[in-house]
C-alpha cells in the first residue's frame, strides 16, 4: 500500500483544505493511506502585524517546502492566495482544485450589510487589497487591523472591536460559517487565487505528481495562471493593493484587474475580454496597460 504525507498549517482551516485533497485523493486511490502532518509557517507565528509589515512572500509556504525537502512530508496543500508567484527551485504547483466562491463577504453582528454601515464604522481587515477598494467605495469608514484565522478573527467581532470584518467567502463556507455572511461582495475585486487551493510538490517527484494531477481543475488552472502572471509583473507579493479575477466563460476569458493606492483615493482599472486561445501572456499584457495608465505610481509610493 503507497503511503504518503501531506503538510499542511494547523490551523482549522488549512487542516479543512488538506482533509479536502485527501478525500479527494482517496476517491481515485482508495488503496493510498495519507497522513496530515501539522507545520507552524512564520505567517502563524507573527499575529499582531500586518502582513504587509512582514513581508507577503512564502510567510504560509516556507516552512512547509522545508519539510518537503527533507523528505518529511511528500505534498502541500495551500490557498492558492497565500502561494508566491516564484516558487524556489526544485518545487512546482502540481494541481488547483476547482475554485470555490472567489469573492469577499461583508461580516456584521449589527449590519446586514456594506451599504448599511454608518459614518465612521470600524472595519476589520488585515488586507491592503481590501482596505484600499472599501475606503474607494466608503471613505468615511475606519480600516482597523484583523489578524488571526477565522475562528479568531469572528470572536474579534463578536467581542465588539468592529462594526463589520471582511473575509474571503470561501473560507467562511468551509467551515460552516455560511450563516455569518452578510453579504458577498462582488464589488470588490479578490486577490489572484483567491478561493482555489494548490498543492504543491517537490519538482522532480514524478509519481507524487502524477497523482495529484487527478486534482487539478483545468478552466482554474487556466484563469489563475493569468491571475498569478499579472500579479508577478506588478509585483509579485499577495500583499500589495493589487486585485486580479479571471473568469472562463465559454471559449472566452473574462479579466477584472486593479491597483490602488492604499487609502482608496486612486484607482486605476482594467477589464479585458480575450479568447482562451489568447491567453497567452494576457496576465502580463493587462499589468502593462494598468501601470502605464498611472499603477507604477501609485505603487512607487507605496514602498
Amino acid at each position: 500500500m503507497r503511503r504518503i504525507k501531506i503538510g499542511t498549517r494547523s490551523s482549522r482551516l488549512a487542516l479543512w483544505q488538506a482533509q479536502f485533497a485527501a478525500s479527494e485523493l482517496k476517491k481515485f486511490f482508495p488503496e493510498l493511506e495519507i497522513e496530515l502532518v501539522k507545520v507552524k509557517t512564520t505567517g502563524d507565528k507573527i499575529l499582531d502585524a500586518p502582513l504587509a509589515k512582514i513581508g507577503g512572500k512564502g510567510l504560509f509556504t516556507k516552512e512547509l517546502e522545508l519539510q518537503m525537502e527533507k523528505g518529511a512530508i511528500d505534498l502541500a496543500v495551500h490557498s492558492l492566495k497565500d502561494v508566491p508567484t516564484e516558487l524556489p527551485e526544485g518545487f512546482r504547483i502540481a494541481a488547483i482544485t476547482k475554485r470555490a466562491q472567489p469573492f469577499d463577504a461583508f461580516v456584521s453582528n449589527k449590519f446586514s450589510s456594506f451599504d448599511a454601515l454608518p459614518k465612521n464604522s470600524v472595519v476589520g481587515t488585515s488586507s491592503l487589497r481590501r482596505a484600499a477598494q472599501i475606503l474607494s467605495l466608503r471613505p468615511d469608514l475606519q480600516i482597523k487591523n484583523l489578524r488571526g484565522n477565522v475562528e479568531t478573527r469572528l470572536k474579534k467581532l463578536d467581542a465588539g472591536n468592529f462594526d463589520a470584518i471582511i473575509l474571503a467567502a470561501a473560507g467562511l463556507e468551509r467551515l460552516g460559517y455560511s450563516s455569518r455572511i452578510g453579504e458577498i461582495l462582488t464589488e470588490i475585486i479578490p486577490a489572484a487565487g483567491q478561493g482555489a487551493l494548490a498543492i504543491e510538490t517537490r519538482a522532480e517527484d514524478e509519481e507524487i505528481f502524477s497523482l495529484v494531477q487527478k486534482l487539478n481543475d483545468i478552466e482554474t488552472f487556466a484563469a489563475a495562471k493569468v491571475e498569478r502572471e499579472f500579479l508577478k509583473e506588478v509585483g509579485g507579493s499577495c500583499q500589495i493593493p493589487v486585485g486580479i479575477f479571471a473568469e472562463i466563460d465559454g471559449d472566452k476569458i473574462k479579466i477584472h484587474a486593479l491597483i490602488a493606492s492604499p487609502d482608496g483615493k486612486k484607482i486605476v482599472r482594467n477589464f479585458e475580454v480575450a479568447s482562451l486561445e489568447n491567453v497567452r501572456g494576457l496576465g502580463k499584457k493587462i499589468a502593462a496597460s494598468l501601470l502605464n495608465s498611472g499603477g507604477r505610481e501609485i505603487l512607487k509610493n507605496i514602498f
